[in-house]
């Protein structure tokens, strides 16, 4: 049995790693890998997808992302079982990029990353993808309470890519869909052609 006790501070902390399920748990729900496909799509009901109040957060991971042409990660949401993916939503993005000569840093506010009640697809990735063998994105998005019919949808992603085969970036985005009808689908695409190769996992969040 794992122990868990109280530290100086009266912070609880636990003593073997099997204690920390007892705060919580992440439960796997899907898996989807792209080869050469338009879009992945997670819609509830479909294909073993949950996507509705069994759990209040939900989250998508993604790996090694790997654009067909040099494009940009994208993703939106749906209130009609995948039939349109057109909810309005309001967003702010944040960057941090190094170069690999170690001469060019950046750091800062992406203005024209986010959207102001746009129903467009919303970019995940500072800059667009390359096409090359080492080019690829990786990160996360998580989806807070999607079934709610009372609250607007927040979320969260940061991922990380190269671009240009020299720069390494960080991509921070964080916003909220403007609708309080139960999301019940989610879409990830390129902005111009196929994703190539890449895995995107979906869990729930007890």
């Amino acid at each position: 049995m794992a122990l868990v006790k109280l530290n100086n501070r009266g912070v609880r902390s636990a003593t073997t790693f099997g204690s920390i399920s007892a705060l919580g748990s992440m439960i796997f729900i899907k898996k989807l890998t792209a080869s050469s496909d338009s879009e992945l799509s997670f819609v509830d009901g479909t294909d073993d997808v949950v996507l509705d109040d069994t759990y209040k957060e939900y989250l998508f991971t993604f790996k090694n992302i790997h654009p067909a042409t040099q494009s940009a990660f994208l993703f939106n949401v749906s209130i009609d079982s995948g039939s349109n993916y057109n909810v309005a939503k309001t967003t702010t993005a944040f960057n941090l990029a190094h170069n690999e000569d170690d001469d060019r840093t950046n750091l800062g506010y992406e203005s024209t990353y986010d959207l102001a009640q746009g129903t467009g697809f919303q970019i995940l990735d500072q800059d667009s993808l390359g096409t090359d063998n080492d080019s690829n994105l990786s990160g996360y998005l998580r989806l807070f309470n999607p079934s709610s019919t009372t609250f607007v949808k927040h979320f969260m992603s940061e991922t990380s890519n190269n671009s240009g085969n020299v720069w390494g970036n960080r991509t921070m985005v964080a916003g909220y869909a403007n609708t309080t009808s139960a999301v019940d689908a989610v879409q990830f695409k390129m902005d111009s052609d196929e994703i190539d190769a890449g895995d995107i996992c979906l869990y729930g969040i007890n």
